[in-house]
């Protein structure tokens, strides 16, 4: 049963992933079609359309009545982002930070633990904190959008799609459009499909382990599944810290973790609304809070991320697996 259960969760991984990528690299076709600009479809179609992986399963979870599996997906994301993939990254090659770009995304991101915390202990993640999450979101990319084309440093939003299309450059965006319309309306509607499925499976399998296994749903969730939701992250990071190219790692970390909590986030609280579990409120969002403030303070004072601060990023991501496992 649990081979079977296990067997499921990749094969829901591998259908969000594949799936995802379908999603971006028709919506770019459609969106060169409509005579969008590159830098618009890199902010708003790469950059959203690259989180929805971690989207489809936090929705299914909701629907489904595992708000431990939703919740724990959003905040275990940006604990692997902020410990595992940036620490990762950091170990590869230095990473070199423009302070502009870390102040302004990186307290962006802050504020959006922050504002978990606080919808925690109020609404939960409801269809108003939602509907404020969704909003804040498109404030950021207005005001990313406007800084890009007046020449100002690279926001963390353009900073992940730059990261994703030098991962693969089929999903960047051109001046004059590229292939047929009827193929790219084609490969968006697979690629939405097999989202949906995948979300449906993952979760079915997540659950179905969790139950197995005798722990909680948030426990899945904070690790298994935002693990795996987590891997292309993981592979953009990686690949940008190979090429040398640290401040787009650090930037598609930080865009990570804004999109996960605005936009899965308000999502989320606005197709399925629900509680944010107790043991996410009480303990893993203020680990969420700490863990971004270190690295805040690490990249602030030295100028960078190295080795050394790579290192200790990645073991208080092992540190932090390691206790809620125990305390299953």
């Amino acid at each position: 049963m649990m081979l079977s259960s296990a067997l499921f969760l990749l094969l829901g991984f591998v259908l969000l992933v594949g799936g995802g990528e379908l999603l971006v690299r028709g919506a770019v076709r459609i969106a060169e079609r409509f005579g969008l600009s590159p830098m618009l479809i890199g902010l708003t179609i790469v950059g959203l359309g690259t989180s929805m992986p971690e989207l489809a399963a936090s929705v299914q979870a909701a629907l489904q009545g595992s708000p431990g599996i939703a919740v724990g997906n959003i905040v275990g994301s940006n604990l692997a982002n902020t410990l595992l993939i940036l620490g990762a990254g950091a170990l590869i090659a230095p990473v070199l930070i423009h302070r502009t770009v870390l102040w302004r995304d990186g307290l962006v991101g802050l504020g959006g633990v922050l504002l978990l915390i606080v919808a925690s202990v109020t609404f939960g993640l409801d269809r108003i904190v939602g509907s404020v999450f969704l909003v804040i979101l498109a404030a950021y990319l207005w005001i990313a959008y406007r800084q890009e084309r007046q020449g100002a440093e690279q926001t963390a939003a353009s900073s992940r799609a730059a990261a994703v299309e030098e991962t693969d450059g089929s999903l960047r965006p051109h001046e004059e459009p590229t292939g047929s319309f009827a193929l790219a309306v084609g490969t968006f509607l697979g690629g939405l499909v097999l989202i949906v499925a995948g979300g449906v499976v993952l979760i079915d399998a997540a659950v179905a382990i969790a139950s197995d296994l005798g722990v909680s749903d948030e426990v899945i969730g904070l690790t298994i599944v935002a693990a795996g939701t987590s891997f292309p992250e993981l592979v953009t990071t990686v690949v940008a810290a190979v090429r040398k190219q640290g401040d787009i790692a650090l930037g598609n970390v930080l865009g990570s973790n804004i999109f996960n909590i605005f936009f899965i986030g308000g999502i989320t609280g606005l197709v399925a609304p629900g509680p944010i579990p107790a043991s996410i409120a009480a303990v893993d969002l203020w680990v969420l809070f700490g863990a971004t403030v270190a690295a805040l303070i690490f990249a602030f004072t030295g100028g960078r991320l190295g080795r050394r601060e790579g290192g200790v990023l990645l073991a208080a991501y092992v540190a932090f697996i390691a206790s809620t496992v125990a305390s299953a």
